[in-house]
């Protein structure tokens, strides 16, 4: 009886549960589904943004699609500060929106791009006070907004900010720092930026030494922009296509296009497609003669004239339950010429579930799909299966050939995954096609199958596949040998490596410090101190010395595996060769020895440690396997440069003169005299501008250590 006089109810609850779940469930029947409508609407608010229509907008934002999604690419594409603003503005009308972390960082970052300080001040305040409900405003936020647009003073308040709450930062917010003082001009702060990232153990990447080689192309120094590119292989920092540009752009504009050359030669090997900004300077280069070197490029950067631009957007209602306002209400659409939007990683997330479905869709949203674009796309993949699905899918699509950079692609996110099946089965692929893949492609795939513990499958690209990328250098046979031993150093392929390393030194190929140091390191972490002691002495056989940084790893290797004894002789032998441990390597050293009760030695550290006069030495820079002390000491070219610069600013003549013979040399009679001068008439010699950014006495005591890098380093025209 109790059961049948609550069964109404019971009734009443299951029809709200099953109306529930029909609110909640996805009104889409797949992610792509989802992507395209949303796709559609993006296209619609860039219209309406570029319109001369002001009421164009409104309607599209009463549509159930807006979300935090639709409105952060928006914001992306607004083609000014005001129609961004007017967005906002808008959305502050529309019921039940809630903007999200990304909606005001794309606010945000079309603020600072526009250099509106005043809004963009008042919106972060807005934010930080909690405005914008759950919205949160770092500090790398705050670095990244401020630098964009160009608010120095601003910078450096939440650089201090951060400092006092961060103990070590990130090298990220190290790059801001220096990037925009490099950007303002003031030298003589962008390298000290750079030197205290360096010092404080901050090793930098690649966006670093963009910013390095931007500065130095600016100030004209292009011999010593090319000299840290040059670098940056030996240091295993990965080269962006934004490095080639900035060097291209540096070089056509010096016409000196043999040097263009070479770059365009190492784009190649390493596997870059270059973007479109790069066609103006290869359409020059193609008109002083070098049609042979750049047609294969242009080619890539041409108009895709299958592309159409967007025109209108259609009305989605017929395909959508909910029956959608016309979402082009308004739009002027005859006056407005757009490439319709497209978000590769968007776009990959929502094609994750492969079905014939999904395929059924992907086919009837007839995209245009190119080279360029299958390379973004298969790069968001975090699957291989549906990177290799939708890889073999395209293959077939009208108008569309797998070429040497979608093949290199595939490959790379297999080997990640150590799909070595499939990675042979393009390898043949390439040999049937005689194509040549990038010498990166080979490394890459080595390195990959390290880290995936394939370690026969990283002998075999080595041993059978390094000639599908034709001639290699000595050089890069060396960083492919150094890659290998990392790679089964990974996989505890310890006989393996010796051997390796005993064929490389045979071929006459002499491994450079930081693949000593790696392998030094991996031994002394097993405790194989016969193994150690050998490579100490190959070392020596050489002709290389040990630098401070192989002595710290060892120091550190000693410690962690309980040597204490061994580890204090590494500190012996370090202070014999001039070398001092930093602070952390020293206390790590006397804890140990204190633990196994070698009291002795923990004072004779302490002890020696002290006779610096308290004077704490610097981090010690490298990195195991990648950068060497040396590498980043050669970086300080940088400095040289800033020397050049220094001097001319202060004699208001040019410190560098060239001779018939092309040998470059330092003016320093000039600086010189600056320096003699006495009293007043010090003025009369030094450039009014300086006096904007330096202190007179102080640029005078920057100019006496500049030209002493100068006197020590001159430069004539060689690699300093």
């Amino acid at each position: 009886m109790i059961f049948e006089r609550f069964s109404p109810f019971k009734n009443l609850f299951s029809l709200l549960n099953q109306q529930v779940r029909s609110f909640a469930r996805d009104p889409f029947p797949n992610k792509l589904t989802h992507y395209l409508h949303r796709a559609k609407l993006i296209d619609s608010i860039r219209l309406a943004l570029r319109s001369n229509s002001p009421n164009s907008l409104n309607p599209l934002l009463q549509t159930r699609l807006l979300d935090s999604f639709v409105v952060a690419n928006a914001f992306r594409s607004a083609p000014s500060a005001d129609s961004a603003i007017s967005f906002f503005e808008n959305l502050k009308q529309v019921p039940n929106f809630a903007h999200s972390q990304n909606t005001i960082f794309a606010f945000a970052t079309v603020l600072a791009k526009f250099k509106r300080k005043e809004e963009l001040k008042a919106l972060i305040g807005d934010a930080k006070d909690g405005k914008f409900n759950n919205v949160k405003v770092s500090f790398m936020n705050l670095l990244f907004w401020y630098s964009t647009a160009g608010d120095l003073q601003e910078v450096l308040e939440t650089w201090e900010e951060y400092r006092n709450e961060e103990n070590r930062l990130s090298t990220e917010a190290h790059n801001i720092v220096m990037g925009l003082y490099a950007q303002k001009g003031m030298n003589f702060e962008a390298v000290e930026a750079f030197r205290g990232m360096i010092d404080q153990g901050v090793i930098p990447n690649s966006r670093t030494y963009t910013i390095v080689i931007e500065h130095l192309v600016r100030l004209g120094k292009l011999d010593a922009a090319m000299e840290v590119f040059t670098v940056l292989p030996s240091m295993r920092i990965k080269r962006t296509l934004k490095q080639f540009l900035i060097l291209v752009e540096g070089f056509v504009g010096g016409e000196r296009f043999d040097v263009v050359k070479s770059l365009l030669k190492e784009m190649r090997e390493d596997g870059k497609l270059p973007g479109r900004a790069m066609r103006i300077y290869l359409e020059r280069m193609k008109e002083a003669g070098f049609a042979g070197e750049t047609d294969e490029f242009l080619v890539e950067m041409l108009p895709d004239e299958r592309i159409k631009s967007v025109g209108s957007c259609e009305d989605s209602s017929d395909e959508d339950e909910d029956g959608d306002d016309d979402v082009n209400e308004g739009v002027d659409v005859h006056t407005v010429k757009l490439k319709p939007w497209l978000d590769p990683k968007a776009l990959a997330n929502a094609l994750k579930q492969w079905s014939p479905e999904v395929v059924t869709i992907l086919e009837d949203a007839k995209f245009v799909w190119t080279s360029r674009l299958v390379c973004k796309v298969l790069r968001n993949f975090t699957s291989p299966e549906t990177a290799w699905n939708f890889f073999c899918w395209v293959a077939s699509q009208p108008g569309f050939s797998h070429d040497i950079y979608t093949v290199q692609r595939m490959m790379i996110l297999l080997a990640r995954h150590g799909n070595v099946e499939l990675v042979d089965k393009l390898i043949n692929k390439v040999r049937r096609e005689q194509m040549i893949l990038p010498f990166s492609t080979i490394r890459l795939l080595v390195e990959f199958y390290g880290i995936s513990k394939n370690a026969d499958a990283a002998l075999k690209v080595f041993r059978d596949d390094r000639t599908l990328c034709g001639h290699i250098s000595m050089f890069n046979l060396m960083l492919l040998y150094s890659s290998l031993l990392r790679a089964l150093a990974k996989c505890r392929r310890n006989t393996d490596a010796l051997d390796i390393l005993d064929e490389m030194i045979l071929n006459g190929i002499c491994p450079d410090i930081q693949t000593f140091s790696g392998l030094i390191y991996h031994f002394a972490l097993q405790g194989d101190i016969k193994t150690v002691q050998q490579l100490f002495s190959m070392i020596r056989q050489s002709g290389m010395e040990p630098d401070a940084y192989m002595f710290k790893l060892l120091i550190q290797a000693y410690c962690k595996c309980q040597r204490a004894a061994l580890a204090y002789r590494v500190f012996v032998d370090m202070r014999n060769s001039n070398l001092m441990p930093d602070a952390a390597t020293k206390d790590l050293l006397v804890k140990s020895l204190w633990q196994e009760g070698r009291r002795k030695e923990a004072v004779i550290v302490e002890e020696r440690y002290e006779e610096t006069d308290g004077v704490l030495p610097l981090a010690l820079r490298g990195h195991v396997w990648t950068v060497s002390s040396e590498d980043l000491t050669r970086v300080n070219i940088v400095r040289v440069a800033f020397g050049i610069l220094l001097s001319e600013l202060l004699s208001g003549k040019k410190a560098m003169v060239t001779k018939g013979n092309d040998e470059t040399f330092m003016l320093l009679e000039n600086l010189m005299e600056v320096i003699e001068i006495e009293g007043k008439e010090k003025r009369k010699w030094i450039d009014p501008n300086v006096e904007n950014f330096y202190p007179i006495n102080g640029a005078l005591s920057l100019a006496v250590l500049g030209e002493g890098l100068l006197q020590e380093h001159p430069l004539t025209g060689q690699a300093w």
